[in-house]
């Protein structure tokens, strides 16, 4: 996702109506000339080469990269701008199902390939994109629209929120204070390394074990694998073969998959001062995502290890004996959510405790605005549904896409004027409800 080069103006015009190729036949292209609509297959290549101009990449795609990705988009949901045939401004969207709170998953437009050509800024070209593909999420009864966003102030005024963010570490392996001489897990399982064709067998099934566990993780299509496998490959992202690692229990099962590559870095006195950088790590259980760093950090001639992309509340650092070996050098936000359809929404999430919540959302776009009770049982079950009762709080749609995954405090948004109590003591039942023991994480970028 998404360079667009800057924030589209507020009160940029409103989508035209359109035909299935974004204006009537022989009619003069709107706004300034710039012409919005579906990509025609004969086009993607040029598109392909306008979302590389975006994201500042060489603008060149081979024929054989734009079959592979062209097989992989659906034109119905691939936008352009086009200005006198020119694609200036690009937009594409998938399928895509986001677990929330408790385990279960809602469906999601996935927003990607954002861009906006630095000779068209400032047109309310992304502004017209967004509404046209949000008012098709809403037709198509998507719960939710999901991003990663590249620069943030462009996207809370189409009502996402950042819902859940990313840490990264580098480890001082010799400071860590972990066991040199650390051979293997002690409680019977084992670590075994496997190439690329193994990973890709075992990691879709263990994923999918995974996923349910972690709120924010997002799905994966076969297409995911074989592009982390190293089955395709893309002209803009070079593949590197990794090392895989996994990690079986005492009685064979599959429980965690480690991918991570080197450098080769030696000193002037030979002594190896190697890196190595985790590109993923998922594991079912505590003892296994243990295993798998201990793992990497006891590889010999590896004195640092970064982290990649990890939850805010990773077990790193506090699972090395000297937590201060783990310096941060990322920490921002990731994943972005924008709610589509707030009973759904709500209904699907688990929560904290019994108790009930008046929630008033504003939402200039429209699909989400209106006045929701929210009802929670013991079971952290809950139900919602339009009211006309006053209102507990006050909150615009980007905010409870920033509360959704129980990332954020309402007191915090509160104290910030973000959010508004109306109910003495609103704002702490909030996070009551909404907060959860562990952080949201979203493992993959999209």
């Amino acid at each position: 996702m998404s360079p667009s080069s800057r924030p589209a103006p507020a009160d940029a015009p409103a989508p035209d109506e359109t035909t299935e190729h974004g204006r009537t036949p022989d009619a003069p292209a709107p706004h300034g000339g710039v012409e919005i609509r579906n990509v025609a297959d004969a086009e993607f290549t040029d598109w392909l080469k306008a979302v590389s101009t975006g994201f500042l990449r060489p603008p060149v795609t081979s024929e054989s990269d734009a079959v592979s990705r062209r097989a992989n988009s659906d034109l119905a949901r691939t936008q352009g701008a086009f200005d006198g045939g020119r694609c200036v401004a690009t937009f594409r969207s998938f399928a895509q199902e986001l677990t929330v709170v408790g385990g279960a998953v809602v469906p999601s437009t996935a927003v990607t390939n954002v861009t906006v050509s630095p000779t068209h800024r400032r047109r309310g070209l992304l502004t017209r994109m967004m509404a046209n593909e949000l008012a098709a999420a809403r037709e198509r009864g998507d719960v939710v629209a999901t991003l990663i966003a590249a620069e943030y102030p462009i996207y809370g005024r189409y009502g996402f929120g950042p819902a859940a963010g990313v840490t990264e570490w580098e480890i001082e392996v010799g400071r860590s204070g972990l066991d040199p001489r650390w051979s293997g897990p002690a409680d019977g399982g084992r670590i075994d390394l496997v190439d690329s064709a193994e990973a890709r067998k075992l990691g879709p099934e263990l994923f999918e074990r995974f996923r349910p566990r972690q709120p924010g993780a997002v799905s994966r299509d076969a297409r995911w694998w074989d592009l982390a496998t190293g089955l395709v490959r893309r002209d803009d992202h070079p593949f590197t073969e990794p090392f895989w690692a996994v990690h079986r229990s005492a009685s064979g099962e599959v429980r965690g998959l480690l991918a991570y590559h080197a450098d080769e870095t030696w000193s002037d006195a030979k002594q190896p001062l190697n890196t190595a950088t985790v590109r993923g790590l998922i594991a079912l259980t505590p003892a296994a995502e243990r295993a798998l760093w201990h793992f990497v950090c006891s590889v010999d001639w590896i004195t640092k290890v970064r982290t990649g992309a990890r939850p805010h509340d990773d077990l790193l650092p506090l699972l090395l004996p000297d937590p201060r070996a783990a310096r941060v050098v990322t920490q921002a936000d990731f994943l972005w959510v924008r709610v589509l359809d707030v009973v759904r929404a709500l209904e699907a999430r688990t929560y904290g405790a019994a108790g009930t919540l008046v929630l008033d959302v504003t939402d200039p776009a429209g699909p989400a605005s209106g006045r929701y009770r929210l009802t929670a049982d013991a079971t952290g079950r809950a139900r919602c549904a339009p009211t006309a009762d006053a209102p507990d709080i006050t909150l615009d749609v980007s905010e409870l896409g920033t509360l959704y995954l129980g990332d954020e405090s309402a007191v915090r948004l509160a104290s910030l004027s973000r959010l508004a109590e109306h109910t003495p003591g609103a704002a702490p039942h909030t996070d009551t409800l909404f907060r959860t023991s562990r952080r949201p994480w979203c493992p993959d970028v999209f």
